[in-house]
């Protein structure tokens, strides 16, 4: 990691933080604001409001804590904030393309010059607007050519792992798993030699679909068509061996749906998670919710340090392949509506019902 990562903030102290006010340095927003007790506004540290005296200045982490104090922004500086951020996500987007890019890409501290920002403030506005870091950006993306290169019918895995952008064969195949989930010949041949075990029932929520892999369970599917939760697991894995689950398997299967019919007893098996960075960041964060509460997706966000990603842990949420177990039914907007749910807002209302009244459950068993 950068050395420049391991510091702590330039603008911790209020000496630095006047410092900064006066020389109206655009890298100290975000960091910081200040509020003028006279006036009863606070601004970012870069606005081109008049400079007010320092005996009149105190110094806030975050816009919210200012207004929680009772200062109100100021015009100027809502007009600046709002042309800020537009200028943040542009240089942003633009590191993403260099990224995507170029091969190898670039490096913290390149990205960081081209943006005009010190390594520090890029990797912190960068984590801040994409939700991943600049390194497991460039991962993703290696990882999803990787992906790409193996489809082609003509490559051969070194062709395809020199192809997405690796140096060498052999730092690809340290992390090969958590890359594809598989061997990458495997995943070449759409799962072939990949054995998932699996099996259809009902439960009280409709159809259910438990599929496990060597690796933990890997598919908990929802709905009203078995056949259809059947095609999905085929076109996960289209060159798999699934095989029929045996009474062993069968067992385990009635384990996953008592869980379901009561989440609040939990599921200690363990999943075979595979997503994104970005997603398997938001996964872990709805596991840490408690049965019978709730988060909303900005506040997923906020966990997981990319407080502006709230429409993107959205995306994560629907792509849950792991329902209950990986709870995103937990996960409302800010108003408390249920909004969109994978496997239909119906189950979803049914589960928080469940969890919100175990006793209830459990007597009517």
């Amino acid at each position: 990691m950068n050395a420049n990562l391991q510091t702590p903030s330039p603008y911790a102290s209020e000496a630095s933080r006047w410092q900064a006010v006066q020389a109206r340095d655009p890298e100290a927003d975000g960091h910081f604001v200040y509020a003028v007790r006279t006036t009863g506004v606070y601004c970012r540290p870069s606005s081109a409001a008049r400079l007010p005296r320092r005996e009149n200045v105190e110094f806030f982490d975050s816009a919210e804590a200012a207004e929680a104090a009772g200062y109100r922004p100021s015009r100027r500086a809502h007009g600046d904030r709002t042309t800020a951020a537009a200028e943040r996500a542009a240089l942003v987007a633009q590191a993403c393309r260099r990224i995507e890019e170029s091969e190898p890409p670039p490096g913290l501290d390149a990205l960081a010059a081209e943006a005009g920002m010190s390594p520090w403030h890029f990797h912190r506005i960068f984590k801040a607007e994409t939700g991943v870091t600049p390194k497991a950006y460039a991962s993703a993306r290696r990882a999803a050519r990787l992906r790409e290169e193996l489809g082609e019918p003509a490559a051969s895995v070194t062709d395809a792992i020199y192809g997405a952008g690796f140096s060498t064969s052999s730092r690809f195949y340290e992390t090969s798993n958590q890359r594809l989930g598989m061997r990458a010949r495997d995943y070449q041949a759409g799962g072939t030699g990949t054995e998932i075990r699996f099996a259809v029932g009902q439960c009280t929520l409709g159809a259910i679909l438990v599929a496990q892999s060597r690796r933990g369970i890997c598919a908990i599917l929802l709905g009203d068509d078995p056949d259809a939760l059947v095609r999905d697991l085929q076109d996960r894995f289209p060159m798999a061996e699934l095989v029929g689950g045996d009474a062993d398997f069968e067992r385990l299967v009635a384990q996953v749906v008592g869980f379901v019919e009561m989440p609040v007893i939990g599921l200690n098996l363990p999943l075979d998670v595979r997503g994104t960075a970005f997603q398997e960041r938001v996964w872990q964060a709805l596991r840490a919710i408690p049965a019978g509460a709730t988060a909303t997706y900005a506040e997923i966000a906020e966990r997981i340090g990319a407080p502006r990603a709230a429409r993107a842990v959205g995306a994560a949420c629907g792509a849950n392949p792991i329902a209950v177990a990986i709870p995103c039914h937990r996960v409302v907007r800010r108003d408390g509506d249920l909004s969109g749910y994978r496997w239909g807002v119906e189950r979803k209302r049914e589960l928080l019902r469940r969890e919100a009244e175990p006793a209830a459950v459990v007597e009517a068993g």
